[in-house]
């Protein structure tokens, strides 16, 4: 059998790693700028933590999508399909809510879920995630949004959008709820067998339904945001208030819902046009029940994430959207057998302060120029007799052929202004 990767997996090769390494960093930046501190959680969790997250009423395709096995011991493991339930479950472990509040945590990394593979979206794939924990009013709701806004807009992005809606409070959502029972059951034989069971389970998720002739039979019913109670209300204003203030963009979209009963007032989501019709990045929202569920003190919480490789699928459609060079900075090339061991060690002597590659075997000056234009380097330095001679360096910036000839005392120096150059 040809080895090849699981489906629904992929390799990041080494040219693919600027842009992946550009989302990690911008996210970095912007988030720990506003106060969050990186939490790395386990890949793996117990089984419950997840479960207890779900809840009983949440869409039965979120647990069979869970990749669950047994240990040694008997006890069941679950690789991590999203990041919140660990980040909850450590943040009680460890005594956070004792913390100075908010606290505000970050994390990126790897999560798996065993859905159809799609344009974007892998059985292993990675995410950015956000939460701001232990303050319930809308600025914290709105810092979220505004956050993730920044974040998205940091990795190179122009073309996002944030749609912003509510699902009220647990008696807002548990009276729409209501609403679509009432509405749908008597075409329930129409819906799609899952939105049937969601509407025995928890109908607000039918909204969910891609099936188009779901889709037609919920086209004019009401929306959560049409049946919001007036604390609810309120603090949606609040939200939007805050995000023109500080200038972030959005839209208000009434269809925005989320399935889970710890859900609470505002959800978000961030879309990308150019990457097809499934558009979003990601989102989020508030969660104020969640601790609670895992058994954690009753304590607010909102957050969001989005998926890396939706970024980078979107990063790849903006203008000048081409991954930067990830060659070294210069590629020293021994023209003969003695230079080897001269420019083996020059280069490790560079590397303290710059990307420095070299060839490991003597090379002609043409063989050896073509060596450094394929490892995508900037400049070439040959050194042979000659050059060795005049204790210098011939080097050669590759994409004009200006070519000089640099002391070995002064390469540092003039390697330190190409490179701010670039």
């Amino acid at each position: 059998m040809k080895l090849q990767a699981v489906k629904g997996t992929h390799d990041i090769l080494p040219a693919d790693q600027a842009p992946w390494r550009n989302v990690h960093d911008a996210a970095r930046t912007v988030l720990e700028r506003a106060g969050a501190g990186r939490i790395t959680t386990p890949v793996f969790e117990y089984a419950e933590v997840f479960e207890k997250s779900v809840g009983e009423s949440a869409d039965l395709v979120v647990q069979k999508e869970m990749y669950t096995f047994e240990d040694r011991g008997g006890r069941l493991l679950t690789l991590r399909p999203e990041f919140t339930a660990g980040v909850m479950r450590a943040f009680i472990e460890n005594g956070m809510h004792t913390w100075p509040m908010p606290v505000k945590l970050w994390s990126d990394g790897p999560l798996f879920r065993a859905e159809n593979v799609q344009r974007g979206r892998y059985r292993q794939f990675h995410q950015v995630n956000f939460e701001i924990l232990g303050l319930g009013q809308a600025v914290t709701d709105a810092e979220a949004v505004a956050l993730l806004y920044r974040t998205l807009e940091a990795c190179g992005l122009t073309r996002h959008r944030i749609r912003l809606g509510s699902v009220g409070d647990p008696t807002d959502r548990a009276a729409y709820n209501a609403y679509l029972r009432e509405a749908l059951t008597p075409v329930a034989e129409d819906l799609s067998e899952t939105s049937r069971e969601r509407l025995r389970l928890n109908p607000m998720r039918v909204l969910d339904s891609k099936d188009a002739r779901d889709q037609e039979l919920i086209r004019t019913l009401k929306r959560p945001l049409d049946l919001l109670g007036d604390d609810a209300r309120a603090h949606f204003e609040a939200v939007q208030r805050h995000l023109r203030s500080w200038g972030v963009p959005f839209d208000i979209d009434p269809a925005i819902v989320r399935g889970l009963d710890y859900y609470r007032r505002t959800a978000f989501e961030a879309h990308y046009e150019g990457i097809g019709a499934q558009s979003a990045l990601g989102g989020g929202g508030r969660y104020d029940g969640l601790i609670e569920n895992l058994g954690g003190p009753a304590m607010p919480g909102v957050g969001w994430a989005f998926g890396t490789e939706r970024v980078l699928d979107a990063m790849a459609q903006e203008d000048g959207g081409a991954a930067e060079a990830s060659g070294p900075l210069l590629f020293l090339v021994p023209l003969d057998d003695e230079a080897v061991d001269e420019v083996s060690a020059l280069a490790h002597r560079l590397r303290e302060r710059f990307a420095v590659s070299f060839a490991y075997q003597r090379r002609n000056p043409g063989k050896g120029l073509k060596e450094a234009d394929r490892a995508g380097a900037a400049y070439a330095g040959l050194l042979g007799a000659s050059e060795r001679a005049l204790g210098a360096l011939r080097v050669k910036h590759l994409a004009s052929g200006e070519q000089l000839e640099i002391g070995l005392a002064q390469l540092a120096e003039f390697l330190e202004g190409r490179q701010a150059a670039l």
